[in-house]
């Protein structure tokens, strides 16, 4: 899907979901169009051209994971985002930094499994179906015999055809079936590390879970969740699992997305002690990830040196340059994300597809109540959350989370009861409504008690 874009297009797709910060935007952009640029390329040159990975440097709130996630779901690229500080719970290194590539390449199989369903869909609900039929109306002892004759035969046949008309027009979703399911459990006792099972060598993973024998269990539940359980197994027994592997290693090499957050909490001073050891030994094994190895998974190798790598962090007390020289080479492209103003509030209440102010009036219309916001209670909402964010803790766009649902806290306890009610929302209504917040101390940290002081 990326090559059928062009890095304007991908900048104005994500436009309808972040606002501003259009300097990330570009290099994203440009990053997944190179990508497309590659293929294109001599096989004797492709293999020499790396990705440009990417450091975004801005305080929470403005945008940097929804940027990546928003990317990625618009090439369709399998994406994992993780926590650099998870890598430093444990010991000195943590968890297996090689991890988050198993996890990459397990979000590729999910995806690929999507896909591969889809192609096998109609043939999955044909037996889905016959298998529910047999289920209803199981054959008799005398079955031979029956075929033998003609008319039982018929009027077999008949009465699973009214069956199956039932059945499509669901008409026997309520009824109780009995099926069988089969279940093959991981060895717990086995796999029971401190680490958990990712710390394993996944061939050994592999091999224990192999050992372990299949087990049938009947279970009765209705037929609409029989249905969604059978149609699972006969999809399971279509689909080429080892299709599935191959796709999934291939498009994880060359289109995989890593998103590795709170990079700045690895900073550490050279030869440090304590904390800064741990810090330290994490960006170290980091770097041939980044870099480009080969990390054994369950489903085969798999070589990092093609996925895209983005990193972000407010680096408030430190900067890039705080990283291991070396880490710092493998992003060569860093970008700064602004904080927000009054106007890019103004803007995230209502421009995006999935802006506040939208999402806040379809949930009350699910209850019959109309809401409006008039543009004066726009501006109000943007002032609050700019002045909160300024006077307290920088949260960014996330304060404006907080406000609506205090706006709307009365409006969505007693929705139930006012269905067929139209509510008009404007500043006089928002003012009101958060005048208990700006005065109460005990919400301080969200900074409200200080928009008072500002006012005087």
């Amino acid at each position: 899907m990326s090559k059928e874009l062009t890095p304007r297009e991908i900048v104005e797709a994500l436009d309808r979901y972040i606002v501003g910060q259009q300097e990330a935007k570009r290099a994203v952009a440009v990053a997944i169009r190179n990508r497309w640029r590659r293929q294109q390329l001599p096989d004797s040159l492709r293999d020499e051209v790396g990705p440009k990975n990417i450091i975004m440097v801005g305080p929470t709130g403005v945008g940097k994971t929804e940027i990546a996630r928003r990317l990625a779901n618009l090439v369709n690229a399998p994406f994992v985002k993780v926590e650099a500080t998870k890598y430093t719970e444990v010991g000195y290194h943590g968890r297996d930094v090689e991890s988050m590539i198993r996890d990459l390449l397990d979000r590729a199989i999910q995806m690929v499994r999507a896909e591969q369903t889809e192609v096998v869909r109609a043939e999955a609900e044909r037996l889905t179906e016959e298998r529910l039929l047999d289920i209803l109306m199981p054959p008799g002892r005398d079955a031979p015999d029956e075929a033998a004759d003609g008319e039982t035969a018929q009027r077999r046949h008949r009465s699973r055809e009214k069956l199956r008309a039932q059945l499509r027009a669901g008409e026997l979703d309520d009824r109780m079936v009995d099926i069988s399911i089969e279940h093959k459990g991981p060895p717990v006792g086995m796999f029971a590390t401190v680490g958990g099972t990712d710390q394993l060598d996944p061939e050994l993973q592999s091999f224990l879970e192999r050992l372990m024998p299949s087990q049938v269990k009947a279970r009765r539940m209705p037929l609409r969740e029989a249905r969604r359980v059978l149609f699972e197994q006969q999809c399971d027994a279509l689909i080429d699992r080892d299709k599935v592997s191959e796709l999934a290693v291939r498009r994880t090499e060359s289109g995989g997305i890593l998103f590795i957050d709170e990079l700045d909490k690895l900073c550490g001073g050279e030869g440090g002690h304590g904390p800064d050891v741990s810090r330290q030994g994490v960006q170290r094994d980091l770097l041939p990830v980044v870099e480009g190895c080969t990390v054994s998974t369950r489903y085969g190798p798999v070589r990092t040196d093609h996925i895209l790598c983005i990193a972000a962090g407010a680096f408030s007390r430190s900067s890039p340059n705080d990283l291991m020289p070396e880490l710092q080479g493998r992003f060569p492209i860093r970008v700064e994300l602004g904080d927000l103003t009054k106007e890019d509030f103004r803007r995230i209440l209502t421009e995006p597809e999935n802006a506040v102010v939208k999402q806040q009036i379809a949930l009350m219309g699910t209850e019959g109540v109309r809401v409006e916001f008039t543009d004066d209670a726009i501006d109000e909402m943007a002032s609050l959350a700019y002045q909160a964010n300024r006077s307290g803790q920088n949260i960014g766009a996330r304060r404006l989370h907080t406000i609506s649902e205090k706006l709307l806290e009365d409006l969505s306890f007693s929705a139930p009861e006012r269905g067929g009610e139209s509510v008009v929302i404007d500043a006089e209504y928002v003012r009101d409504r958060l005048a208990d917040i700006m005065k109460n101390e005990e919400i301080g940290r969200f900074g409200f008690h200080s928009l008072r002081e500002e006012e005087k």
